[in-house]
């Protein structure tokens, strides 16, 4: 799938796209990436726009499986106080929500013309998001991930790690088609689920997943699997990302989600100038 449909117009996927990230949250594990002031969320969205951002991922409940579990109402709290700056001041960008729930997701979009939804679930943490997705005709984003982010940590035995990630995701792509959700992009969950090498395993087998036809979204920017292994921080992962981001290019993602934008953008920029100087054979 070379399209999807944002608001009734089609946006190109036949070259790769980066999804900047707003963090509306005090506990991201990236504290850079945690914006709290009005004025702060602001400029960091508009600096994303300019350095090329084709997406904004707004989040306000993070991930980080030391983070409390936060309710819909909370979460919609913390959104209302800034979706409608937002929209306001970038009234022509694509804006994700990045949510499980269902009704957040709802609110986002009829309220506040938000795009896409990024369910880091996949569907599994609140029942009601595929049919909330289809009413809304929205692109949707399915994430692979097992339990909660609280305790997907020990949620990490397979069978067979690769195997295993493709029923899933032929399960739910399945049930997402039957209720008539035709923009659906998957994200294979690193980070969530999975040990250190389990994610390297998905990392080098990214390539298979082509076999959906579907676009692939890619997110390691700053995580664990980065510093862990480098036995570094978050704050010194950006040039190991860079590494990283430029493999899953060359393997077929079709997004980068990632806490900088710039060093992205260079990073398709350079992919797609080696891709036009192969020669025809």
């Amino acid at each position: 799938m070379k399209t999807i449909n944002i608001r009734g117009e089609l946006l190109d996927l036949s070259q790769p796209l980066v999804m900047g990230i707003t963090n509306v949250t005090p506990d991201s594990f990236y504290d850079k990436s945690r914006k709290q002031s009005e004025t702060e969320i602001v400029e960091h969205t508009r600096q994303m726009i300019g350095e090329g951002a084709a997406i904004i991922d707004i989040g306000a409940q993070s991930s980080n499986p030391k983070s409390p579990l936060i309710s819909a109402q909370e979460e919609s709290e913390r959104l209302r106080r800034v979706m409608p700056i937002l929209s306001k001041e970038f009234p022509k960008t694509i804006f994700s929500i990045d949510t499980f729930y269902s009704e957040v997701g709802k609110m986002c979009v009829e309220e506040f013309g938000v795009s896409m939804i990024n369910d880091i679930s996949g569907g599994q943490m609140d029942e009601n998001m595929f049919e909330t997705v289809a009413q809304l005709k929205v692109p949707y984003i399915l994430m692979h991930m097992k339990g909660t982010p609280q305790t997907m940590n020990k949620e990490t035995n397979y069978k067979h790690l690769i195997q295993d990630i493709f029923f899933y995701f032929s399960k739910k792509i399945e049930a997402l088609k039957l209720l008539g959700v035709n923009d659906i992009l998957i994200d294979p969950g690193f980070g969530f689920s999975k040990t250190l090498n389990q994610n390297y395993e998905l990392m080098a087998q990214l390539r298979n997943f082509h076999i959906f036809e579907l676009p692939l979204l890619v997110g390691i920017s700053r995580k664990s699997m980065i510093y862990n292994f480098l036995e570094t921080t978050p704050q010194e992962s950006l040039n190991a990302t860079t590494a990283l981001n430029m493999y899953a290019l060359q393997n077929g993602a079709t997004i980068l989600r990632v806490h900088d934008v710039k060093e992205a953008v260079e990073t398709i920029n350079l992919f797609r100038k080696l891709q036009l100087s192969i020669p025809c054979t």
